[in-house]
């Protein structure tokens, strides 16, 4: 945690630097010299991700065109060449504040199959409509206006809703869109001055400044050693092939070993990860600038398969194919960026066609769903209503998993009208079953999917190296659900890791070495090559705020002050080396700015309780519930904090919420028992927890619970129904 003077220090660079006009790079000296590669990124959706809003851009309709979603409406139309969207509510309890707000439009925001629209709402901000236009062909159900939340209606009072932070083009969307952008945010104004070299995704996003290269070509420099693209790691100089002899089934890599480092700077955009730094450095490690999302709920399914918006990283870095050391360049062209071949033309590069693309094979008529590869090893999720993506995990098709997990499967994601046993069945008749999953990997789908297994079982996931890393680190992230504790030597394995990702994880889950260790074992992560790790380390250490680390992990949580997580993060500094006024202030802050993020006004709450101020922690409960009556969290903490004050009742009516609004947490459901049976409704909750059970697992602390008040009742029965609930587990 950097002291006072040193976070005001930084706070004023953050401003200076939103004040400076850096002088933009251009990418028109490489375009002289590459046009054919310029002429080939101009078909691509790079070329397309951003752009000034014109009729040459704009691809939806405003010729005073209205819409309606639920409450919400609006008016697409022109005037005087500039484009408009007018928003407006209806006068519900659900649509507070103003009721009708005009906005122009900006910038067109991508292309295919969908283009949205960024409007200005103040202090430079810039914002994505809630309704985006549909740009494929009227026969695919496009060219039309839809909401982005089509099934959902999303109020002003919603996080979610379009003029609240997780919804701004500057923080969310805005470094993955345009060459060399900057956020430039301001903590003390909660301001942007964004900046970029150019406004679409040209070469500098991927070769980063290659000015020096240019000037060498124009001045005939006599010194490439330190000038010359292929000193770039984007510059692609493999020496060897793909090859395959006619008897197998799949090539291999013939030659030097591949350097497939240029797929760092891919991966800084098509992945799920927290900023670190203000802006993306191409050509700089990935973990350097990111921390990515692991393979875990509630953004994969228990098997690994992409569920949530997660984009293809994890995806592809947990497949065979990363690991025979194919690159994203392999199926995609590097400046079109679309496939190299068509159908199953673009697999058989590698794969061998008497193998695979044969009827006994593929077991479905060419030209017919199921017919492509692609159909069974990278099944399609839908997201933002339109767009269609693929797993990269190059997975086989599972059904026996749909019935333990609930994962999806590529059989029953086509035939819907049957069940996985069906799907499993048909895949024994045509293959003799899928080829069975090694046991370690079993063991981790089955604690993704809740399921109870052994520490030692956990130890062996991680310890097994044909695991791919990022799998493995997954299973690190989820060590609190087997350990309270770890063997020390066993995690300083984990800890010196040639393994980033693994190195990672572990920092990041370093809290369960012993406390009178942890110090010691971890603190030489605080200068870990890559930043990523090193903040992990500061973060699950609190280190010295004039550490390096720490001042990282200070600037990584401003550059996401912008919404609530951000100004949470900084507070939770603040409070690991008992800064509580600061904490406070950073709270309050995340509050006012994040108004639906219910985080910041439990901690608050709870600061004020620590501190003896128990009027502002009702207030702030109250205020919490006011914008996130749906939050089981402060349902749950104004509960306690009414048991705290002996108002036992009260507290009752809340703790019940909470474990209605959150029943498989079993924290809440627990709680909520005990203040029944303090308020004299023991039989009431015996009632509730028989009725719990017909839904939910019944965990093994509420059977021990359920049997301490049927003993008391004497009811004999619910004992009995218990001890068997009991015995089965």
């Amino acid at each position: 945690m950097l002291r006072f003077s040193i976070l005001i220090m930084l706070i004023l660079s953050l401003e200076l630097s939103a004040s400076e006009k850096a002088q933009p790079k251009s990418n028109a000296s490489c375009i002289s010299c590459h046009q054919q590669e310029a002429g080939h990124w101009q078909q691509s959706d790079h070329a397309k991700a951003m752009a000034i809003a014109t009729e040459a851009n704009v691809l939806g309709d405003f010729s005073s065109v209205d819409i309606k979603h639920y409450g919400q409406k609006a008016h697409f139309h022109r005037k005087s060449g500039k484009y408009f969207a007018d928003i407006s509510y209806d006068k519900t309890e659900k649509q507070p504040g103003k009721t009708k707000q005009s906005f122009e439009v900006k910038y067109s925001f991508g292309h295919y199959p969908l283009q949205q629209y960024l409007v200005e709402t103040g202090k430079g901000k810039l914002q994505v409509l809630p309704f985006a236009w549909d740009s494929r062909p009227k026969t695919q159900g496009g060219q039309r206006w839809y909401h982005n939340y089509q099934s959902e209606e999303i109020a002003p009072n919603d996080r979610l809703h379009w003029q609240q932070p997780l919804q701004n083009w500057n923080g969310m969307c805005a470094d993955c869109h345009s060459d060399g952008l900057k956020r430039h945010f301001s903590l003390s104004e909660q301001s942007f001055d964004t900046q970029w070299d150019n406004i679409n995704v040209g070469c500098l996003s991927c070769h980063g400044d290659m000015s020096a290269h240019s000037q060498a070509q124009t001045t005939k420099s006599s010194s490439p050693s330190k000038l010359s693209l292929r000193d770039n790691p984007m510059h692609r100089d493999d020496k060897g092939i793909w090859k395959r002899k006619v008897e197998e089934k799949v090539a291999t890599w013939h030659g030097e070993p591949r350097d497939n480092r240029f797929m760092e700077t891919c991966f800084a955009c098509h992945s799920l990860r927290s900023p670190l730094t203000n802006g993306i450095e191409a050509q700089k490690p990935f973990l350097d600038q990111f921390s990515p999302r692991f393979i875990n709920a509630p953004s994969y399914y228990p098997d690994g398969q992409i569920k949530e918006e997660v984009y293809v990283y994890g995806s592809f870095m947990q497949s065979k194919m990363q690991a025979a050391g194919v690159n994203c360049l392999d199926c995609h062209d590097s400046h079109t960026m679309k496939l190299k071949a068509e159908g199953n033309n673009l697999c058989l590069q590698c794969h061998s066609p008497a193998h695979f693309n044969t009827k006994e094979h593929l077991h479905h008529k060419a030209g017919t769903a199921g017919s492509l590869c692609v159909d069974c090893h990278m099944p399609q999720t839908r997201y933002m209503g339109v767009d269609d993506r693929r797993d990269h995990s190059f997975s086989i098709p599972r059904p026996t998993l749909s019935e333990q997990t609930g994962s999806p499967n590529a059989c029953n994601r086509c035939h819907q009208d049957k069940d996985p046993s069906w799907a499993a069945a048909q895949l024994k008749d045509w293959f003799g079953g899928a080829k069975q999953l090694a046991p370690n990997q079993l063991a981790l789908i089955s604690l993704r999917a809740g399921e109870a297994i052994s520490p030692i079982a956990h130890r062996k996931i991680i310890d097994d190296t044909s695991i791919a890393a990022i799998t493995r680190a997954s299973a690190i992230e989820l060590l609190p659900m087997t350990h309270e504790t770890v063997n020390v030597s066993w995690y300083q394995g984990q800890l010196t890791s040639s393994e980033a990702l693994i190195r990672l994880a572990a920092a990041e889950q370093g809290y369960l070495l012993p406390d009178n260790i942890r110090a010691q074992v971890l603190s030489p992560l605080l200068n870990d090559p890559l930043r990523s790790v090193r903040i992990a380390a500061a973060r699950t250490l609190s280190a010295d705020t004039k550490l390096k680390a720490t001042q990282e992990l200070t600037f990584s949580n401003e550059v996401s002050s912008w919404r609530g997580e951000g100004r949470l993060n900084l507070a939770l500094q603040h409070l690991a080396i008992g800064q509580w006024e600061k904490a406070e202030t950073q709270l309050i802050a995340s509050i006012e700015t994040d108004p639906y993020f219910d985080p910041s006004y439990i901690n608050l709450a709870d600061i004020y309780r620590a501190t003896g101020q128990t009027s502002k922690a009702n207030n702030t409960f109250k205020e919490g519930l006011l914008h996130n009556p749906n939050s089981s969290g402060l349902h749950y903490g104004l509960g306690l904090h009414l048991i705290r004050a002996k108002d036992y009742l009260a507290a009752e009516k809340y703790l019940e919420n909470a474990a209605t609004l959150a029943p498989q947490n079993v924290q809440y459901q627990y709680v909520y028992l005990v203040a029944l049976d303090h308020n004299g409704k023991t039989t009431d909750a015996l009632d509730y927890l028989k009725r719990y059970f017909a839904s939910y697992s019944a965990h093994p602390q509420l059977i021990d619970i359920g049997i301490s008040f049927a003993r008391k009742q004497g009811h004999l029965s619910m004992i009995n129904y218990l001890k068997q609930l009991k015995n089965t587990k």
